[in-house]
């Protein structure tokens, strides 16, 4: 019985070691592929910067290795993110054999769109709110000052905003999770919106710069997401005790 324990437990370590190098593998592919257009990427996330500075400005590089490591930085990070999707699925072929049939039937399309949601939450932060925040803060300051933004600090700038968005726009995955765990009701969130609204904001505070814009910016967003949340929890309410028995 103590070596069938034993074996099974290192039958999952083995698999788990499997699937973590296919998910590392596939980062590492996707970055030698887009390695070559590593400055092409980062112009196209500093293009939303570019457009609002003044004639004849550019950013600069503080340090001497910064014009190679940033875009890599950079590239590394996209990599990352469009093997996502593979990552997940390495993931889900880990857990899925423990999981019940209606579990998988519930937990796949929660799976996907939280992908899809991540995406937009970048998507969104890239079209609509940096344009936005960009534009405010260039418009800003004396007329004595020369704006030359440093490639490192915007590229650390943009990849929280980014994270900020992707992460906030993951609220109604979260809240269909904890309905059908049986965590909490939609009831129970709607009794509690007042103190939402206040944690949102709060949040939003710690995940964006600090300033005022961006937390708005941020925060209507993730409103709208929490009401829409409550409307798809309906669909995963937790079941009876019995019922997931059987």
């Amino acid at each position: 019985m103590v070596e069938e324990v034993k074996s099974g437990f290192v039958s999952h370590l083995i698999e788990l070691r499997d699937r973590l190098i296919k998910a590392l593998l596939s980062i590492l592919l996707f970055f030698i592929a887009l390695f070559y257009f590593k400055d092409n990427i980062y112009e196209l996330i500093a293009a939303p910067l570019v457009v609002h500075l003044p004639n004849g400005a550019t950013m600069i590089a503080i340090n001497v290795s910064d014009p190679f490591i940033v875009p890599m930085m950079l590239t590394f990070f996209v990599a990352a993110l469009l093997s996502t999707p593979w990552i997940l699925h390495q993931i889900w072929g880990f857990i899925a054999p423990g999981l019940y049939q209606n579990e998988k039937k519930m937990l796949i399309p929660i799976l996907i769109s939280s992908v899809v949601l991540f995406y937009g939450g970048i998507a969104f932060c890239y079209f609509a709110v940096l344009p936005i925040i960009l534009g405010f803060f260039t418009s800003t300051g004396p007329e004595m000052m020369t704006l030359a933004p440093d490639i490192a600090s915007y590229l650390g700038f943009v990849l929280k905003l980014f994270f900020a968005f992707g992460i906030a726009f993951e609220i109604p995955v979260a809240i269909m999770l904890l309905c059908w765990s049986g965590a909490t009701t939609t009831k129970s969130l709607k009794e509690k919106r007042p103190y939402i609204v206040v944690g949102v904001f709060v949040v939003a505070m710690f995940l964006t710069p600090p300033d005022v814009l961006s937390q708005t910016l941020l925060a209507f967003p993730m409103l709208l997401l929490f009401e829409l949340g409550l409307i798809l929890a309906k669909f995963y309410t937790a079941k009876p005790q019995k019922e997931s028995e059987e």
